[in-house]
């Protein structure tokens, strides 16, 4: 039997609102990439959808109501090795009708950033990729 690295499906979702996005700092509260900047993510649970997944993290870690925000593009699936694990990164782009967020303990700060501002950014594994896959 072959040993075959962990694979982990998340989301990342980025939110535009007047041509910026939203990243937001991690905390060192959480369990991987503390300190880096990212984009609302979090583990697809069983029995949840990938979609559904994206829409309940903005949720959490924004505070917005699902009626301010609105899917505009789902990007390809990404295969991301970082270590021993393979990240299985579902992207998506969402429309916010303001920018006035709330965050949860994961995070520390917040920007809306122009898009090409993020290599300015200390960012998770593959967040421009992620971003790139979106605003096709």
């Amino acid at each position: 039997m072959d040993d075959f690295p962990p694979t982990t499906h998340v989301v990342t979702s980025f939110l535009t609102y007047n041509h910026r996005i939203l990243i937001l700092k991690r905390s060192d509260k959480v369990r991987t990439h503390k300190n880096k900047w990212a984009g609302v993510s979090g583990y697809i649970e069983p029995g949840e959808t990938d979609e559904d997944t994206a829409k309940k993290e903005i949720v959490e870690e924004t505070g917005l109501a699902v009626e301010n925000f609105e899917l505009v593009r789902k990007g390809e699936p990404l295969h991301v090795q970082d270590g021993a694990r393979i990240w299985v990164v579902h992207p998506f782009l969402f429309k916010t009708t303001t920018d006035k967020i709330t965050m949860d303990w994961e995070h520390t700060e917040y920007r809306w950033i122009l898009p090409d501002q993020l290599d300015d950014f200390d960012f998770v594994v593959f967040l421009d990729h992620a971003l790139k896959a979106v605003l096709k």
